[in-house]
């Protein structure tokens, strides 16, 4: 089996030093240093064009070096993606294009004048089908995204083929969650026991695709680098470069043409049915989405009203690539996500934007400033009113509940999902004491006190959550299936869950 692992480096444009240092210190820099001193090192990156401005802007110009040098050893190679972290699914196929485009000309002028990436990562793994004209005919030949964007979580995509969208003839690779979660919450620390947990993969599957974020190792969860360096070594783990496997097996493996469901990597089934894929950055009941992209339409009309040969327009421009960034939406969406600070930092680039505008017409300034006001006020209204913590609250209030509670003590099939469970729980006790890994076994016997005893909710992470990542989703399905259709629709596919 072949591990074709892929991580994203993003950090915003506006990112404060001191947060960047850490980042930097934490993460990159151990992480570019260990990638070329691996020899057998493969790996897929992105890294966004806005990340390298910051990089040259704090002068981290060794971390430029060493990321130069993994490109040239043929140890990483680059995807394309959005300069700014913009949203592929929200922006209009122009604003789309040039995000590429800057992006691309970003990587030449700070990697390698030669640079030509094959792949694309949208920000988020947000995608919809519309995109797909936009980025083949930037010259992508493949794209990465969550698996649920096969078939919106319905079944799973298999191991043992290609994938190609229907439409342009993209090729698709499909992240799998499981393991991907199963890094990313630091539940497998070591090589052995990622290898017990694949030892299905590696018997059925032709490849592996994970997906997660860079500054997960170092910096959001520290020594987990080291496990990355370990799946970089060709003694552990058979790993390839994406573009490299495909090369390698697109005549070989089997082709399945498909259309590609609206979603992202965090989306659940529920949100896909729903149709609230993109609800973090764009939610229908959320107001201040709603004036955040009112405000982003308005300043972006003006801007397009601006003739490219007027002076200073190359400045006005990129004040609006960075304004069509995901974060401050992001940091708006309360669920549970949310900062004053960055929510005023995205209204103000707007005015700004909108103030540089040439000749700019009052009706427009005193629009304009009328939604910097009104988002400003309506998030200082939701803190200071205490909505944010109610909101929380309603959101960790059904978590709050012990998993008991929720499911033997209501009685009817929910007895029967609490029987289920208990019977899994003892049944991996057993298996960790067959193969002599106590330390396991006494976590499973110790999650079984908890829930039986109601003490689960105190848990960082909850045991029936450790029990999904330690023998995949699948597992947990089917053997819930008899009893709902409901349990699988409400978890998303990010280890830090929304609801």
């Amino acid at each position: 089996m072949k591990w074709l692992n892929f991580l994203h480096f993003y950090q915003p444009a506006t990112q404060q030093f001191d947060v960047l240092e850490a980042v930097v210190t934490q993460s990159y820099l151990p992480i570019f240093k260990k990638i070329n001193e691996t020899p057998d090192a493969q790996l897929t990156i992105n890294i966004s064009g806005s990340l390298l401005e910051l990089f040259d802007k704090f002068k981290y110009h060794n971390l430029i070096d060493l990321i130069c040098q993994s490109v040239a050893e043929g140890k990483v190679e680059l995807t394309g993606s959005c300069m700014y972290h913009a949203l592929v699914p929200l922006i209009p196929a122009d604003e789309l294009s040039r995000q590429i485009k800057t992006n691309t000309e970003a990587l030449k002028f700070y990697v390698n004048k030669d640079i030509n990436p094959k792949g694309f990562f949208p920000p988020e793994m947000a995608y919809s089908p519309t995109a797909n004209a936009v980025i083949k005919e930037s010259g992508f030949s493949w794209i990465v995204l969550d698996e649920i964007a096969y078939a919106g979580g319905k079944s799973s995509p298999s191991p043992a083929k290609l994938y190609e969208t229907a439409d342009t003839g993209l090729k698709l690779f499909f992240r799998d969650r499981r393991v991907s979660n199963l890094v990313m919450a630091a539940v497998a620390r070591t090589p052995e026991t990622i290898k017990e947990a694949l030892k299905e993969e590696f018997k059925s599957r032709d490849y592996l695709v994970t997906g997660m974020d860079g500054e997960t190792f170092g910096h959001h969860r520290p020594g987990l680098e080291t496990l990355l360096f370990e799946i970089m070594r060709k003694d552990n783990f058979n790993t390839q470069k994406i573009s490299d496997f495909l090369a390698e097996n697109q005549m070989r493996l089997p082709v399945e043409k498909v259309n590609i469901v609206a979603s992202t990597w965090a989306s659940s089934y529920k949100d896909i049915s729903d149709g609230v894929q993109f609800c973090s950055w764009q939610d229908p009941t959320n107001v201040i989405h709603k004036n955040q992209w009112e405000f982003l339409n308005l300043a972006l009309g003006l801007v397009k009203s601006v003739s490219p040969d007027i002076q200073g327009y190359e400045m006005l421009r990129k004040k609006m690539d960075v304004a069509l960034a995901s974060d401050h939406f992001w940091w708006a969406c309360a669920k549970p996500w949310w900062s004053i600070e960055m929510i005023e930092d995205g209204a103000f680039k707007l005015l700004d934007l909108v103030r540089s505008v040439p000749n700019v017409d009052k009706s427009s300034l005193e629009t304009a400033s009328r939604y910097y006001e009104t988002i400003v006020s309506i998030a200082f209204d939701w803190q200071r009113t205490g909505k944010i913590r109610e909101m929380n609250r309603q959101r960790n209030e059904y978590q709050r509940i012990p998993f008991k509670e929720r499911t033997l003590e209501k009685g009817g099939h929910q007895a029967a999902v609490y029987e289920a469970f208990i019977s899994m729980f003892k049944d991996q006790e057993q298996k960790a004491v067959k193969t002599r890994e106590y330390e396991k076994a006494m976590m499973w016997r110790d999650a079984l006190f908890k829930i039986e005893n109601k003490l689960d909710i105190f848990e960082t992470m909850n045991a029936v959550d450790l029990l999904r990542i330690e023998i995949g989703n699948g597992e947990v399905e089917r053997m819930l299936d008899k009893y709902t259709e409901k349990f699988h629709q409400i978890r998303g596919g990010q280890p830090e869950q929304r609801d």
